[in-house]
Formats: structure tokens, sequence, C-alpha cells
């Protein structure tokens, strides 16, 4: 297997919110390959047994576990992984609903990084339950190594993005663009054509020209309690509720969407007439929010609707 060496270890983010049972699975899988990454892990204020079951782990790649005392919504807990990376380090983000079944993962993002020096922004298909459509996209191959360029990345377009289950971040792409957008709380769909359009780098997906995932991940959602591999750690009655009750109770991110949809929109305005930058701007970082546009009304209201719905 070919290795890269780093002079510093990729930062690996890991948010949790609930289904444990997934969760331990999932990061057994990362932690049970011999990839170098620092690891940290945030705890969005879970409602099951996660908290207690993620104090039991002892890999040294893991450099911190935090638990949110208030789940304010996935992309104020990415930012606030995002705001203790080092300048050098590559980003990395895997949800907690992905199994990773390439041990030499990171191995091979940092193949296509290195062979592409303008790829800012890389992403892994998703798998079932989600259909594996791709969005417009042309392969580039160098030396031997390919990937899928994302050719359009077209503002509200079905899917027109970078998938943010599983995706890295070149270091010299964050300092243009900060952090996701929490003035919108959009994710991967705002991330994307933001990097795409606003910035000298472009994204893709780590496939090649075949269509065959260079990374194979598998995004089941729900596991049967018999399957759970932490059982001894569920205080649970199993039959009522269940880690997977719980997170289906205060997962709220699409009613999320479907009401703020028109802040994304309005963001993407703002772009395109200059009003902005395309450095968004972070309430965990204050030297952002002074020097860059930051509409903290906007950025409040999205961070009271997790408050009030997810916790």
């Amino acid at each position: 297997m070919e290795r890269i060496d780093y002079m510093v270890p990729p930062f690996l983010s890991y948010i949790t919110f609930n289904r444990m049972g997934l969760t331990a699975r999932n990061l057994k899988s990362i932690l049970d390959t011999p990839e170098d990454f620092e690891m940290h892990i945030i705890d969005s204020n879970s409602k099951d047994d996660t908290w207690d079951y993620l104090q039991t782990l002892t890999d040294s790649r893991i450099k911190s576990k935090t638990r949110l005392t208030v789940n304010s919504g996935p992309i104020f807990a990415l930012n606030l992984n995002l705001t203790k990376r080092r300048p050098e380090q590559y980003f990395f983000s895997i949800d907690s609903d992905v199994l990773m079944k390439t041990p030499d993962w990171l191995t091979r993002f940092m193949r296509v990084f290195n062979t592409f020096p303008d790829v800012g922004l890389l992403g892994v298909q998703r798998t079932a339950p989600y259909l594996p459509v791709y969005p417009p996209v042309i392969p580039k191959s160098s030396y031997g190594v390919t990937y899928l360029e994302l050719t359009a990345g077209i503002i509200d377009a079905p899917l027109d993005f970078v998938h943010g289950c599983c995706m890295g971040m070149r270091p010299e792409l964050i300092p243009l663009i900060g952090y996701w957008s929490e003035e919108t709380c959009y994710g991967d769909a705002e991330l994307t054509p933001r990097v795409m359009h606003y910035t000298p780098f472009k994204a893709g997906y780590m496939t090649d020209q075949n269509m065959i995932p260079l990374i194979d991940i598998d995004m089941t959602q729900k596991i049967s309690c018999a399957e759970c591999m932490v059982q001894g750690y569920c205080k649970q009655d199993k039959v009522y509720n269940t880690c997977f009750n719980i997170h289906n109770n205060y997962h709220k991110n699409e009613p999320f969407v479907n009401l703020y949809k028109w802040k994304y929109l309005e963001f993407f305005r703002e772009l395109q007439a200059g009003q902005r930058t395309a450095y968004c701007a972070s309430i965990y970082d204050g030297n952002s929010i002074a020097n860059h546009a930051y509409n903290s009304a906007w950025a409040m209201e999205n961070m009271n609707y997790y408050i009030a719905n997810s916790n």
C-alpha cells in the first residue's frame, strides 16, 4: 500500500448526534485504518449514550473530544472544529453515518490533491439509501491519477455540489473561504459553488473516469440493536426508545432547509452583486467577524432554530 508522509497530519473533524450504535460502528471503521490524522470529535448534545461511549476511545490519533451543552446545528459544530485547525493542515470531515471501507482512504485523497494543485475541494459520492447521481462532471487525469471535476456547480440546482458526507479541503483554500456559512447553514450546497465561482480552486469527486468511486463507503442509516457493538453502554429500553428513535426526533435539517432557503439564495445574490466576498466569518472567530461581512441576525436565527428544535 502506498503511504504518503505529512509534515503535519491532516485534521479530521468528526461530529456526531445520537445514533450511538451507528456512530460506534462507523468510528471503528475509521480508527481501524492505518492512516495518520488528528481527529477532533464533537458530540452535539446527544440524548442517548453516545458521550459515554466516546469516553472509552483511547486511540492516540484522537486529539480532542468535546460535548456541546446545546446543539446549535451541524454548521456551527463544523466551524468550531475548523477553528482548531493549524494553518498548514488539510481539513477533512466525515459524517457519523459513513462507514469507511477503504483502508487507505486518506492516502487516496492526498494523491489527488498532490497531483492536481488547482483542486481545493474533494468529496466522495454518497451510497444507498441515497441515489448515487452525479451532476455534470468531466474526468481529469495526470500521471495515472484521476478524479471527476465538477463543471457547473449551479446555485440551487439539485445535487450540483460535492457531497459533504466525506470531504477534504486544501489548506490554501481555507484562507479564501473562511468557514461554512453560518448565515445560511446550507452546508455542502453553499460551500461548493462558493469555492468554484469565487476562488481560483476547483471541486470534484473521488471517482475515476469509469464512474467507479476511489473510496468505498457505506451509508446504512440504521442497524438493529442485535447488531450494535456497544450494547453494554446503552441505557435505552430498546423497545420504545432506541438511539435511532431519539435521533429521528431531534434531526431537523430538512425542515430547516425548507424554512430558510431564501437566505441561501440571497447570500449568493449578494456575492454575485459584489456586496461581499467569498470569505464567510464565524461566531467562534471574532477577528473574522470584525473584518468580513457577517449577517449576525441570520446566523442567530439559524442557531436558535436548532436550539429550539434539536435539544
